[in-house]
């Protein structure tokens, strides 16, 4: 069959799951056997979503795995509502990002309810990496990876905490949100995870973000090259931190003035 057929039987699907949910609210049906007919047309939704998705049609199928979600909490099944608002969220991540973070949280809603905060916390990240690469929200990345290590960390997952909190460093300091990069650079330090991090077991970004918090704070364009001088006698500065440095000779020397050379 080819994408349009699939198409076609994934539309008269959803048709005949939504008579199987009005007959369901008649009143005889609601005595006798109206959960049938939700159990029913839950099967037609989630095999019209499969349809869809075998047509690349992501939209309709993140709204059909959507209306089986809604129909599973009706029956009171959580576990398979929060799935399938999972399997909208998939789909929807390649047509409506903004949709599938709202099937993702509607998950997580459950998740959380059900006590389930370890697999709450890794759509937290999905959410967070949407907002990254598809909706360039980086104050929203952060907050969902916060989110994200705050679930890890209750649930004792202690390195899945500090993956999330190295994100939200490195992000903190595109933002010129220094200090709390350096905060929490000092507070993985200070746990001793040298084995999960080995590029961070002498702190050198630590030490680099915090002379370039004081070279900015003082306005000192002379300790800012000095800074630059120690640190690439060291190491080749990667990409990041030749990034931050940049911006702070900027901020130093005023955004009219520099070539765009840290040296």
């Amino acid at each position: 069959m080819d994408s349009a057929g699939k198409e076609r039987e994934a539309v008269q699907l959803m048709a005949e799951a939504e008579k199987r949910v009005k007959a369901s609210h008649s009143f005889l049906r609601g005595l006798f056997g109206g959960n049938t007919k939700i159990e029913e047309a839950c099967e037609m939704y989630t095999r019209a979503a499969n349809m869809f998705k075998m047509a690349k049609n992501w939209s309709a199928a993140g709204n059909a795995f959507c209306q089986a979600a809604k129909l599973h909490m009706q029956l009171q099944s959580k576990h398979d509502s929060a799935t399938s608002f999972v399997d909208a969220g998939n789909a929807y991540k390649k047509a409506d990002p903004q949709e599938a973070i709202n099937c993702l949280n509607a998950a997580i809603d459950i998740y959380t309810d059900m006590g389930r905060f370890t697999i709450a916390a890794k759509h937290h990240i999905t959410i967070a990496e949407i907002y990254e690469t598809e909706l360039v929200d980086i104050e929203k990345a952060i907050a969902h990876y916060e989110q994200s290590a705050d679930y890890y960390k209750g649930e004792e997952s202690n390195s899945s905490a500090n993956k999330c909190l190295l994100k939200v460093a490195a992000y903190a300091a595109q933002l010129e949100q220094y200090q709390k990069a350096i905060e929490i650079y000092e507070q993985l330090a200070l746990e001793k995870y040298e084995e999960m991090f080995p590029a961070f077991t002498d702190s050198r970004e630590c030490k680099l973000l915090k002379k370039l918090l004081e070279a900015h704070e003082e306005q000192n364009s002379e300790a800012y090259t000095e800074a630059v001088k120690e640190f690439d006698s060291i190491s080749r500065l990667d990409q990041w931190l030749t990034t931050m440095l940049l911006r702070i000779k900027k901020s130093i020397q005023g955004d009219g003035e520099g070539d765009g050379d840290l040296k």
